[in-house]
């Protein structure tokens, strides 16, 4: 199946309507910026924390578009619908719009992303038990 990608435009209209979105990129990349609302889970541990996911359909960012196709691919063998973020977080940010950097929600709970990413608090909620 073709894997659905969009640009950065496309992207912006549909994170402003709340569109989940993973990013897939590393720890280290992640807290130094990252689109607001993203939910880290990086590609080297996709595979087994598919299960962590939330419902629906997918949009998967990374730092220029090669590794959120990669997950793209493999999520879509899962039976998950996953749209790639064409030119990644790079792009995101060549556009002029705003990123968040650090862990974000981790470390301010009251963070307003919470009320629009029900799944987040959960996620983190699991990070903490897995250390």
């Amino acid at each position: 199946a073709e894997i659905e990608q969009i640009d950065i435009e496309e992207f912006a209209i549909r994170l402003a309507a709340l569109a989940t979105v993973i990013d897939v990129r590393e720890v280290e990349e992640y807290t130094e910026a990252h689109v607001p609302g993203a939910i880290l889970i990086p590609l080297s541990e996709l595979a087994h924390r598919v299960d962590e996911l939330p419902e629906g359909g997918l949009h998967i960012i990374c730092k220029s578009g090669g590794r959120s196709l990669k997950a793209c691919e493999h999520l879509s063998l899962l039976g998950r619908s996953a749209t790639n973020v064409a030119g990644g977080t790079l792009a995101w940010i060549q556009s002029g719009r705003e990123t968040l950097s650090g862990l974000g929600v981790a470390e301010a709970p009251s963070f307003e992303l919470i009320t629009t990413q029900p799944a987040l608090a959960e996620l983190l909620a699991r990070a903490e038990g897995c250390e």
